[in-house]
């Protein structure tokens, strides 16, 4: 089994809604430890770091303008395949176009261009997990 941890954030329009336990709830009942949890309300600098690799591209600030709208709450998560399982749980990127049963898909509204107002992040890698897990939890 590969045992891995991951960074998930639900972001401010997740946690504005009243969905956080909803999202968490989904979350363990696909098997996955919630090992280190915070409610954050992150800063320019720490989103900065965060999306650095958005930087320069047309949405980069509205998503920080929209991250910075309101609290977070930062999971890191463990289990066997954590990236690929949550990324999996948590839908396509575009609520609208999300599967029925994922998260973005249940849970999601469509925001018209707001594409960054779809409820979670998961980290997509091993290397981008242990960098934002770092920029998250120190």
């Amino acid at each position: 089994m590969a045992t891995e941890e991951t960074l998930i954030l639900i972001k401010p329009d997740g946690v504005a809604r009243g969905l956080t336990g909803e999202i968490l709830g989904r979350i363990e009942r696909k098997g996955y430890v919630l090992a280190d949890m915070k409610l954050v309300q992150p800063d320019r600098a720490l989103l900065e770091r965060h999306y650095a690799e958005h930087a320069g591209k047309p949405f980069f600030e509205p998503l920080i303008e929209f991250m910075l709208s309101g609290p977070s709450v930062a999971v890191r998560a463990t289990g066997n395949r954590v990236i690929e399982g949550f990324r999996s749980l948590a839908g396509t990127t575009e609520p609208t176009t999300a599967a029925p049963g994922t998260i973005r898909g249940d849970l999601g509204r469509d925001w018209g261009l707001k594409v960054q107002q779809n409820l979670v992040h998961g980290s997509d890698s091993p290397e981008s997990a242990a960098q934002e897990l770092e920029i998250w939890f120190g």
